[in-house]
């Protein structure tokens, strides 16, 4: 099997709830929305903190102040995606999506980019499970810090907490202001309870797992990246795509480009899911919104650092699909000794997170304008 991608387009129908412009029926959606997605500590965190920075107890809101209300901009969510592979309840974990969404300030507007899986990083020590610290990739974050010495089923959330150290000493983000862990199983669900998905595919993919009819190819131990038959083709233009293809769709990466264009793909899958939300009834629709919400309560574990992700949903209700700008950073191969050790940016991602930081995102993506991925839609 090779190692899963397959579940990015999940995030698009996360960052939909922790954003929904669509704000009918709030009140009615508020229970059922908090009792559908798990949430748990992601970070670690002894004391809940408030989403604009400041320590304390989640505000509860007053009779006459909606929940979440008191959430101010600017805010930084981390997003991790794992392989947890359910049938094999031993089975290490990796971070095979790290994704960061900056809110501005007014939260009208959103940044999403991606570090590659194999980036080099510095990964600290983790008292929890006893990792002495290592330079490393950073998809083994997830795997040292989910591994807990003596139990033989690992703790992906524990995982987390040691990604998002590393995330925030390579980009110099310090603070998360909320958190999704993310896996495989509910990925096909979500794209389909939305109805599908319609994207601009931008160069031609050759699927190397599935068959035109949607079913795997079959395995072959001496054929091109282990399989034979034929092949699904997804050709440039605008494409309407069932949960199974825009899955397979997403794990392509013997393209070119590789990793870096496949993280491209993976993030115009997300803002299309975003827009299809925003362009339908799913969010007024019980039977449609209900179909969702199970999809995601397989998928997603959230962590809104003491606060409940409806109280996202109406800080963020102006957050638009349009307004999400999708933010690709360049890299290639890093070696020692002539050996690959994994993936280096090429260096402007420390000028895009200083402007992350300091919240100069528009001037930096003005500037800096082949780095927004851009298609027709």
């Amino acid at each position: 099997m090779t190692r899963s991608v397959r579940l990015f387009a999940v995030l698009g129908a996360v960052i939909v709830l922790l954003g929904a412009g669509v704000f009918v029926g709030f009140r009615l959606l508020t229970d059922r929305v908090n009792d559908a997605i798990p949430q748990a500590d992601l970070f670690g965190s002894a004391t809940p903190t408030t989403a604009n920075g400041t320590a304390g107890p989640s505000p509860a809101g007053s009779p006459t102040s909606q929940p979440g209300a008191d959430i101010k901009g600017p805010l930084n969510i981390l997003i991790v995606g794992v392989d947890t592979r359910a049938s094999y309840p031993g089975w290490i974990p990796h971070a095979d999506a790290v994704m960061i969404m900056h809110v501005n300030a007014d939260l009208t507007k959103a940044y999403l980019t991606s570090l590659p899986r194999d980036l080099v990083v510095n990964v600290p020590a983790f008292a929890p499970t006893r990792f002495g610290g290592s330079r490393t990739k950073l998809t083994h974050a997830m795997s040292y810090g989910s591994k807990i010495p003596g139990k033989k089923t690992p703790d992906p959330k524990l995982g987390f907490q040691l990604v998002a150290k590393a995330v925030s000493g390579y980009t110099g983000i310090t603070r998360f202001d909320a958190g999704a862990l993310l896996t495989f199983g509910g990925m096909k669900k979500v794209v389909d309870a939305i109805g599908g998905i319609d994207m601009y595919i931008d160069m031609k993919v050759v699927s190397i797992h599935i068959r035109p009819d949607g079913k795997h190819r079959a395995p072959c131990g001496g054929c091109s990246h282990g399989y034979s038959g034929p092949q699904m083709v997804y050709n440039v233009g605008m494409r309407h795509m069932t949960g199974w293809q825009a899955l397979d769709y997403s794990r392509q990466r013997y393209i070119p480009g590789g990793d870096y264009t496949r993280g491209r793909h993976q993030r115009q899958i997300i803002k299309a899911m975003v827009a299809k939300i925003f362009s339908t009834d799913i969010m007024t629709n019980a039977t449609k919104l209900d179909s969702l919400l199970a999809s995601l309560g397989s998928a997603v574990v959230f962590d809104g650092r003491g606060r409940k992700p409806t109280e996202f949903v109406y800080a963020l209700r102006n957050l638009k699909a349009n307004a999400l700008t999708l933010v690709g950073l360049p890299g290639g191969g890093a070696y020692s000794g002539g050996r690959y050790i994994g993936e280096n940016l090429s260096g402007i991602q420390a000028s895009y997170f200083s402007a992350l930081r300091q919240d100069k995102l528009d001037a930096f993506v003005k500037a800096n304008p082949r780095l927004v991925n851009s298609t027709p839609s």
